[in-house]
């Protein structure tokens, strides 16, 4: 149960450093982020496969760039879902499914759980 709230919390956490280092992502606080971070819990478990297996085509010819695409997709989602979290346009959602991806990693990294 521990180890669950850790990643939890770390997703949260990336979130707030993501709203913080991505112009168009802004999210009113913690609990905004607790929120958002179970929110893309069950995106990416119920709708990412989905996503994936619908846009597989698409994906093996750009070489797997979509999956940027449907990140961004599934972030826009997450962010209609939680009060609290806004994002700003498509252009921003991709920069900032990066950006959550690269700092999610990194907290992974220095905090391995």
């Amino acid at each position: 149960m521990l180890h669950f709230l850790l990643i939890w919390f770390l997703s949260a956490l990336a979130f707030i450093i993501t709203a913080y280092l991505v112009p168009g992502i802004k999210i009113k606080g913690m609990p905004s982020a607790l929120l958002a971070a179970a929110f893309m819990g069950l995106v990416n478990v119920l709708v990412r496969p989905v996503l994936l297996f619908l846009t597989f085509p698409i994906t093996i010819l750009t070489l797997g760039l979509f999956l940027l695409v449907v990140n961004a997709l599934c972030l826009m989602l997450v962010g209609a879902l939680t009060p609290g979290l806004v994002i700003r346009g498509f252009w921003w959602a991709v920069l900032g499914a990066v950006v959550l991806s690269l700092v999610s990693g990194f907290l992974h990294w220095v905090i391995p759980v």
